[in-house]
C-alpha cells in the first residue's frame, strides 16, 4: 500500500499542532513551517498526480480494513486535479498573508489554514459520504476561525452568520446520510454506486428523499441560488486572503455534486432519474445571474469580489448540471480557471483596501497603483471570460457543451449576458477607483471612505506583488497550454462517467 495517498491529510494534520504547541510564539518559525508543509504539499500532490495520468485508480484502507467496512482515500484524476488545485493556491495565498501581515492580526493564523487544507484535502480524497461530512465540518471550524482573524464586529456578525447557516447544512447532511444508510446499508461510496443501481424501481422513494436532501447540502456549499445569500457577507467581510482560500471551498460542493451524481446516482440510474434534471440548470442560470447583477451593483470592494466568485459559480453549475462528458470537460476546465480568477481578484481587493479602503469611489491616486490597477484588470477580464486569458475558453467549452441541449439558447443568452455584466461592473469599479481620482483637487475627492486599515509603509511590499503575479501566472499557463489542459480534463470527464475502475478497485475487485 503506498502511503503517499495519506500524507495529503496527515502533513497538515501534523504542522498544525506542532505550530500551537511548540512555536506558537515564535512568528518566523510558524511562517517557515507554514511555508514548508505548503510546499510539501504541492510536491507530494504533484507527484500523486502524475501516478493518476493513465487512468490509475489507486486506494488507502486505514488501518487495512478494505472497503466497504474500512475507510478509504481515493485517487482517481479528478481528486489528483483538486488536490493539486489546492495546494498550488494555498502557496500564493499564505505568501500573500505573510507579506501583507494578516497572518500578524490574529492569534493562530498559520495553524488555522494548515487545518483548513487538511479538511478540503480529506473532503476530495475521502471515498466514503460519512467521511465527507466529516471534512466537511474540519473544513467549517477551520474557516470560522479563519473568517474571524483579527476580530471587528462585522467580521464577527457574519462569522456566525456563515456557521449557523452551514451548521444547519451539517445537520440536513446528517439526515441525508441516515436516510441513505437506511436504504442501502452502506455510505461508502463505490459500494453506493453498487447497491443504488440493485435497488428496485419501486422502492426507491426514501432513496430519493436522502438523494435529494444530498444534493441541497452540496447547493449550499457551492452557493447555488438561493442557497448562496450567505456568501456575499462572509467573503466580503473575511481577510481577503483568507476569501481568497475560501475560493476553492465553494469548488468542494461543485466536486461533490460532480462525484456523487456521477458515480451513485448517474443520468442511467433508474432509481434516481430526473432527480437533478427539473431544476439544477435553471438554479444555475439565476445563480450567474444574481452574481454579475451583483457585481454591477457593488459598492465594497470585497462584495464585488464576492459576487464575482458567485456569478463564476453559476457558470461551472451550468456546466455540471448538464451532466454529460462533454460538458463535464468543459466544468472542469473552467474550474481551475475560475478558483486562480477568483483569489486573484480578492487578493487585488485586498491590495486596493488596504492603500484606500473599501469603498468604490474616485480617490487619490494610491501607491503603486499603476501596478494594481494593471492587476485589477487582468482579475476582472479573467472573472467575466474575456479574451485573451483562460476564462473566454472555458466560457466557450462551456457553451459548445450545451449543443444539442433544449435550452441551449437560454443558456448562451445567460452566458454571454452574465458576461457583459459582469465586465461593465468591473469596468465601472476600475473606472472610479483607478481613473477619476486623477487630476481632481483633494477637496473634490470623496472622502467619507474609511482609512487604510494599516501602516502600509511598515510592510514589505514584494510578497503581495509576487503572490498576484503568482495566480496571474497560473491564469496565462492555463491559456497557453489549454490544449494539454483540455485533453486532462477530456480523459478526467470520461473517467468519471465510466466509473467501473473505481468501483472495482476500492471493493477490491481488481488487483493492484
Amino acid at each position: 500500500m503506498d502511503h503517499l495517498l495519506i500524507a495529503p491529510v496527515v502533513l497538515p494534520a501534523l504542522v498544525a499542532p506542532f505550530i500551537i504547541m511548540a512555536v506558537r510564539h515564535h512568528l518566523d518559525l510558524q511562517r517557515i513551517f507554514s511555508l514548508a508543509s505548503v510546499v510539501l504539499l504541492a510536491a507530494v500532490s504533484l507527484t500523486l498526480a502524475a501516478q493518476t495520468l493513465d487512468g490509475t485508480v489507486k486506494v488507502y484502507e486505514l488501518g487495512d480494513w478494505p472497503a466497504p467496512f474500512g475507510i478509504v482515500l481515493v485517487l482517481d484524476r479528478l481528486s489528483a486535479m483538486m488536490i493539486v488545485l489546492t495546494s498550488l493556491l494555498a502557496l500564493p495565498v499564505l505568501l500573500y498573508a505573510i507579506g501583507s501581515g494578516w497572518d500578524t492580526r490574529g492569534a493562530n493564523f498559520h495553524a488555522l489554514f494548515q487545518f483548513q487544507l487538511m479538511g478540503i484535502m480529506g473532503a476530495f480524497l475521502t471515498g466514503d459520504a460519512f467521511n465527507l461530512f466529516v471534512f466537511f465540518e474540519v473544513l467549517l471550524i477551520a474557516s470560522y476561525g479563519l473568517m474571524i482573524h483579527s476580530g471587528g464586529t462585522r467580521r464577527f456578525q457574519a462569522g456566525v452568520q456563515y456557521v449557523v447557516f452551514n451548521l444547519l447544512g451539517s445537520t440536513l447532511f446528517l439526515f441525508a446520510l441516515g436516510t441513505l444508510y437506511s436504504v442501502t446499508g452502506t455510505l461508502n461510496m463505490a459500494d453506493l454506486a453498487v447497491k443504488v443501481a440493485q435497488i428496485p424501481a419501486e422502492d426507491t422513494a426514501l432513496l430519493r428523499v436522502g438523494a435529494v436532501m444530498l444534493l441541497l447540502v452540496f447547493a449550499i456549499k457551492a452557493s447555488l441560488l438561493p442557497l448562496h445569500f450567505w456568501l456575499p457577507s462572509a467573503y466580503a467581510n473575511a481577510p481577503m486572503p483568507v476569501a481568497a482560500l475560501f475560493a476553492i471551498m465553494t469548488k468542494v460542493g461543485a466536486y461533490s455534486i460532480l462525484r456523487m451524481y456521477t458515480l451513485i446516482f448517474g443520468p442511467e440510474v433508474q432509481a434516481t432519474a430526473g432527480l437533478t434534471e427539473s431544476w439544477l440548470l435553471p438554479a444555475a442560470l439565476l445563480t450567474l445571474g444574481a452574481g454579475a447583477i451583483g457585481v454591477l451593483g457593488s459598492k465594497k470592494l470585497g462584495r464585488l469580489a464576492a459576487f464575482g466568485a458567485i456569478a463564476s459559480m453559476g457558470t461551472l453549475l451550468i456546466a455540471i448540471s448538464l451532466f454529460t462528458q462533454t460538458a463535464a470537460a468543459a466544468a472542469l476546465y473552467y474550474l481551475v480557471h475560475s478558483t486562480l480568477a477568483a483569489a486573484l481578484l480578492f487578493l487585488v481587493a485586498d491590495l486596493v483596501m488596504e492603500r484606500q479602503g473599501q469603498w468604490i469611489l474616485p480617490q487619490l491616486p494610491m501607491p503603486q497603483t499603476g501596478l494594481i490597477s494593471a492587476l485589477f484588470f487582468a482579475a476582472a477580464i479573467a472573472l467575466a471570460g474575456m479574451p485573451p486569458l483562460s476564462g473566454f475558453l472555458g466560457k466557450l467549452l462551456v457553451l459548445d457543451a450545451t449543443r444539442g441541449v433544449d435550452l441551449a439558447p437560454w443558456i448562451w443568452a445567460v452566458i454571454l449576458m452574465g458576461s457583459l455584466i459582469t465586465i461593465i461592473g468591473m469596468a465601472r469599479a476600475g473606472s472610479l477607483l483607478f481613473w477619476k481620482g486623477h487630476g481632481l483637487p483633494p477637496q473634490d475627492i470623496d472622502t467619507s471612505a474609511e482609512p487604510p486599515l494599516d501602516n502600509l509603509a511598515a510592510r514589505p511590499a514584494q510578497l503581495p506583488f509576487v503572490a498576484c503575479f503568482g495566480l496571474l501566472g497560473g491564469l496565462i499557463a492555463l491559456t497557453v497550454f489549454a490544449g494539454p489542459a483540455t485533453r486532462y480534463a477530456e480523459a478526467t470527464a470520461a473517467q468519471l462517467f465510466t466509473p467501473t475502475a473505481y468501483i472495482d478497485t476500492v471493493l477490491g475487485r481488481t488487483a493492484e
